[in-house]
């Protein structure tokens, strides 16, 4: 039995709960007493796949997710690489896109380069690149020092476009807004210029202008206003050129009156 295999108290995780109802903020370390030297046995629980494939109206199923947040709150090292492989073999997408970014962040910097290596490489689909897209994005966040660092490894990724996923580049979008990467702003546009941003995503250029402090919220109103202001200034532009320069012919088509005293020469 799975129960047999983990000594205490790891073994307790097991039986722990359904982690809809256990906040990922519970402080594992009090509450179990883990330290440093039950990392390497919650890296083996959190990568199990016994565990991992559990049925999913068992407790054990819910054990490799309180390992993740253990690990976290460890901060340890050596789960960086084991947790990334989890990426492309856990089935539940949900579960990993929101439980381990905030484990990398806890983690801290340690876990950019591997993270990076990850984004880069060829073969995920997009929601699985999403992960460590966001596990960066948590890290620049939360260490302000690595910040450039993660924007830096985003907008790399976000320059192959033309080769990515809308839906990828969308998430890699969010991500530089997250990070208020406003040096990446250039790139960003001419991905969206190209139609390469899944809109559903992120929004149009005009919102993600907006999400980085670029300009005004583009609302249904200020847009009929602005096109209002166009019109005005088109029309008053076109006046003031007609007012500049005489019709065409005009001047030829006038008669002469001569004036007073002159006579009329004949056949005029």
């Amino acid at each position: 039995m799975t129960l047999e295999t983990y000594s205490h108290p790891l073994n307790q995780l097991l039986t722990f709960g359904d982690c809809f109802k256990i906040k990922s903020d519970t402080n594992y370390l009090k509450k179990f007493g883990f330290t440093a030297e039950h990392i390497p046995e919650l890296i083996r629980m959190a990568v199990d796949p016994e565990l991992n494939w559990a049925e999913s109206d068992t407790l054990e199923v819910w054990a490799p997710v309180h390992a993740w947040r253990s690990l976290g709150q460890l901060r340890a090292e050596a789960a960086i690489d084991p947790l990334i492989t989890l990426f492309d073999e856990i089935e539940d997408i949900d579960w990993t896109s929101s439980e381990m970014p905030p484990v990398f962040k806890q983690i801290g910097p340690a876990a950019i380069p591997s993270l990076a290596a990850y984004l880069d490489k060829a073969g995920p689909d997009e929601y699985h690149l999403e992960i460590a897209g966001s596990s960066l994005t948590e890290i620049g966040t939360e260490y302000p020092e690595f910040r450039d660092e993660c924007v830096k490894i985003l907008t790399k990724k976000l320059a192959k476009f033309e080769d990515n996923n809308p839906i990828l580049n969308g998430y890699l979008v969010s991500n530089l807004i997250d990070l208020d990467a406003v040096e990446s702003a250039s790139l960003i546009q001419t991905a969206f210029a190209v139609d390469c941003v899944d809109e559903v995503v992120v929004g149009d250029w005009d919102e993600v202008q907006f999400l980085l402090g670029l300009g005004p919220r583009k609302t249904r109103e200020n847009i009929r206003q602005a096109e209002m202001e166009q019109r005005i200034m088109e029309f008053l532009k076109n006046r003031n050129d007609a007012r500049d320069q005489p019709a065409k012919g005009f001047s030829s088509s006038i008669k002469k009156t001569p004036k007073k005293g002159q006579k009329k020469k004949k056949g005029k």
